[in-house]
This record gives structure tokens, sequence and C-alpha cells, in this order.
């Protein structure tokens, strides 16, 4: 089950990695990306029954992780858990990188949550890098501010802020998309970019109007009413042991038995990709990082392959030691940058030979 807790007080997490610069203060980073982590369950929460952690009993609420934190910063992912985890495990180079690891998140079945808020926060990252996070959303208790965001599916529920003025999430979230339009106006815009923005935007305007709007793209919505059209057929209510029930089963990753998955094969809910597009990401390595470098020389010299990792490759090649590759910056090992060298290596001994030019052999 693709969920994040099994209804008896127990939760387990969805988590994101983020690269971000060394130089930002870890400070500045949970400055700038609190409220917005907090706030973007609206679009990218689960959706849940009931409550639980010893939150306030509600029928159903937008986030399955909200009611599990307990604290505002730390390093642990069990115990006092916190919306911002310090682990810092970058598996790059850790004088120029630091890991950002984000466990506030929820499991999504819906294609589209999981794609806005990878690229949302990735643009809110890249502003926070350039000191471009231009107006103070700091909340005065975001623990508390999760939790009462997840509890009111109305999104009319309004926290407060240091300073003593009160937003909505949606309110929230307005501010940060149009800090993202002015950061962008006269930068260069990936296609990405812009993508994300306008479906970060069209979401929000959709959301203010009434969410129900998003009852094929959002899991939290498309979920709801799944439940709520059988509760009222069924006459029950949603504290009946059967809707706690299909909101298990809707997480269920057999493709023949889970609830999400009949939704979408009787097209009630839409898709961000195909079938194809997610079958090439598992088999077909971005070009654009250093997962290109790693990935052809996994096809090409698969049998040479001693050990591979993040960081590094290693290569047997039948001598005492075994032949290192160091992987420390994630924007090198790209097609751009080594598709050339590798198109002339027909072996691993000629790879290493040309690598060895460029200073990027070891022994290991």
């Amino acid at each position: 089950y693709k969920n994040n807790t099994d209804g008896k007080g127990n939760s387990y997490g969805h988590h994101e990695n983020y690269l971000v610069e060394r130089r930002i203060p870890f400070e500045k980073i949970v400055g700038g990306l609190t409220p917005f982590l907090v706030t973007r369950i609206i679009f990218a929460g689960s959706g849940k029954v009931g409550a639980e952690n010893g939150a306030e009993p509600v029928e159903y609420q937008i986030s399955q992780r909200a009611d599990f934190f307990e604290t505002w910063i730390g390093l642990d992912t069990m115990a006092k858990r916190p919306l911002m985890n310090t682990r810092d495990e970058p598996h790059a180079d850790e004088e120029k990188y630091r890991r950002l690891h984000v466990i506030v998140g929820d499991s999504n079945m819906a294609e589209l949550p999981i794609y806005l808020k990878m690229g949302t926060t990735a643009i809110i990252l890249a502003m926070i890098e350039d000191a471009s996070i231009t107006k103070d959303l700091s909340l005065d208790d975001p623990v508390r501010a999760i939790k009462e965001i997840s509890h009111d599916i109305s999104l009319r529920k309004k926290v407060r802020l240091k300073g003593g003025k009160e937003y909505s999430a949606i309110e929230i979230q307005k501010e940060y998309l149009e800090m993202a339009w002015e950061y962008y106006q006269g930068r260069d815009m990936a296609l990405w970019v812009k993508d994300v923005l306008v479906r970060w935007e069209d979401i929000l305007n959709r959301l203010a109007e009434d969410p129900l709007q998003l009852s094929r793209e959002i899991d939290w919505v498309i979920k709801r009413e799944l439940i709520a059209s059988y509760c009222h057929r069924r006459g029950i209510p949603f504290d009946d042991h059967r809707a706690f029930m299909l909101d298990l089963q809707y997480h269920d990753l057999r493709k023949d038995k889970g609830l999400y998955y009949t939704l979408e094969r009787q097209g009630y809910v839409e898709r961000a990709l195909t079938d194809e597009e997610i079958l090439s990401a598992m088999t077909e390595p971005p070009l654009d990082t250093r997962a290109y470098f790693r990935g052809t020389c996994l096809k090409r010299f698969q049998e040479q392959v001693y050990g591979v990792s993040w960081s590094s490759i290693l290569f047997d090649t039948g001598e005492a030691t075994v032949k290192r590759v160091p992987m420390l910056d994630p924007a090198r090992g790209t097609q751009r940058l080594v598709g050339d060298l590798l198109a002339r290596s027909e072996t691993v001994a000629e790879l290493l030979e040309n690598l060895s030019g460029q200073g990027g052999e070891r022994d290991g």
C-alpha cells in the first residue's frame, strides 16, 4: 500500500530529497521553506479518513502525515517527528552541497500532485539560494498550522503568522507563486519551470473557487468523493469501518485491486504521463545529470562494474585493485559533457584511459 498510516497510530514516510548549495545557511532554508511545505498539502495531500496521534477528531482530512508531526526541526523521523528534518547525506561533494531531506509530504497515487510538489519545491529552493524570498511568511506555530490546515477541507481556515497576521493556506501559496513569477521575470525559464508555474496557478485558483473542481486531479479530493459517494449509497457515516477500508484500498498498488487504478482504468482521473513515458523513465537515465554516465556504463560495461553508488562507480579490470570513478558533482557526467567520450570508449580500459586525461579515475 502506498500510504502513510496504518490507522493504528503508526505513520511511515514519503521522503523527498533535494540538493541545495552548502553556502546557504540551514536556517535560511528552514525559514523560507517551512510556510511553503506546511501549506503545500492543499494540493499534495493524499487524504485520510479520521484523525490519529491524539489529534482533534475529524471526519476526513487533507493530509495523512499532518497528525504525526510534533516539533518544527529535528533529526528523528520516527519519534518526535519534525516538520523539517536535519539529516544531511548529500551523496555528492559535501563541501559544495547539502542534502535537504523532506519528510513532511504524503505518498500520492495521482500523478499531478507528485509532479507539482516536486516542481514547486525545487523552484522555491532555487529562490532561497538566490535570496529571492522577498516576503516573510513565517508561521507562529508551524506544527499547529499544518494540523489546522489538514483538518479543514473547506480550505478557509486561516493560520497565524509571526507578527499576528492571519492567512489561509491558499493565500500563503499564492504569495509564494507571486514571488516565483517575479523571480523568473528576465531570467531564462526552463520549459518544466513554466509548466509547473502555470499548473500551480491553475490549481490554486480552482481550489479557491471550489476544491471539488479538482476531483479528477488531486488525491485528497478524488478519494473523498469516492468515499462520500459510497457512504451516501450505503447510508453509513465516514467513521464506519467500510470507509476506512476504502481509504486503504485506494492506495493498494496491485493494479487489479487498487481503487485508484480502478478509477484510472475507467477514465475518472487525469494523468500527467503515459505508461510509455513512465517505462522510459525507469529504464533510460536522464541526459542532464550524472545518471547519464552511470546508466550508460551499466548498460555498456555491466560485466565489469564491481559496484555503483550515487557518488562513484567501481570497475573490476582484472588488476589487483578495482578502479574508482568518482561522481561527486551531479551536474557532471551529462550527455553533453561525456557523450562523445563514452562513444569513443569501446572497452572499460579505453574509458578509464580517456577519463584519466580529465582527472576522473582513482584506484579503489
